[in-house]
C-alpha cells in the first residue's frame, strides 16, 4: 500500500508542480503533444534522479524523504546557472548540490493510526438477534 501510495504522490508532484495545475498542455497537433508529454515525463525522471543521489549522499535517507517542491526549485536554480559556470569547476556545482541534500530531507510520516476496515451502513430493518445452536 505504501509503494502505491509513492507512486500517487509522484503523479500528483508532476501535475501540481511541474504542470502548474494546468489542465491543457499548450501544443496543437497530437505529435507535438506526445512530445511535450515526454519531455515532462524526462524532467520530472531527471529530477528524481537528482534527489535520488542527494538522498544517497546522506547514507540513512530514502529518496522519498526528500521533499520535492523544494529539491526542484533549487535543482532547477542550480541546473540554469550550470552554462555560465566552467567546465572544470562542475564538480565543484555537484558537491555543493549535495551537501545541501540535508535541508530538503522531511520529517518521518506518521503511520496509520487506525486499521483500514470497511464501514457498516446502518440497515433500515432491525435484524434477528442470532441464537446460539446447541450441539449435542
Amino acid at each position: 500500500y505504501s509503494h502505491r501510495w509513492e507512486i500517487e504522490l509522484g503523479y500528483r508532484e508532476m501535475k501540481q508542480y511541474m504542470l502548474q495545475n494546468s489542465l491543457t498542455l499548450r501544443s496543437k497537433t497530437p505529435a507535438l503533444v506526445k512530445q511535450e508529454l515526454w519531455g515532462m515525463l524526462l524532467a520530472y525522471n531527471l529530477l528524481r534522479f537528482m534527489m535520488c543521489q542527494m538522498a544517497y549522499s546522506l547514507n540513512t535517507v530514502m529518496p522519498y524523504q526528500i521533499g520535492f517542491k523544494q529539491a526542484s526549485i533549487f535543482l532547477v536554480s542550480q541546473l540554469q546557472m550550470l552554462p555560465a559556470v566552467a567546465p572544470g569547476r562542475y564538480p565543484e556545482v555537484l558537491r555543493y548540490i549535495l551537501d545541501m541534500a540535508e535541508s530538503f530531507v522531511l520529517p518521518e510520516r506518521m503511520e496509520r493510526t487506525y486499521p483500514r476496515a470497511v464501514k457498516k451502513r446502518p440497515s433500515r430493518y432491525a435484524t434477528r438477534p442470532s441464537r446460539r445452536r446447541n450441539s449435542a
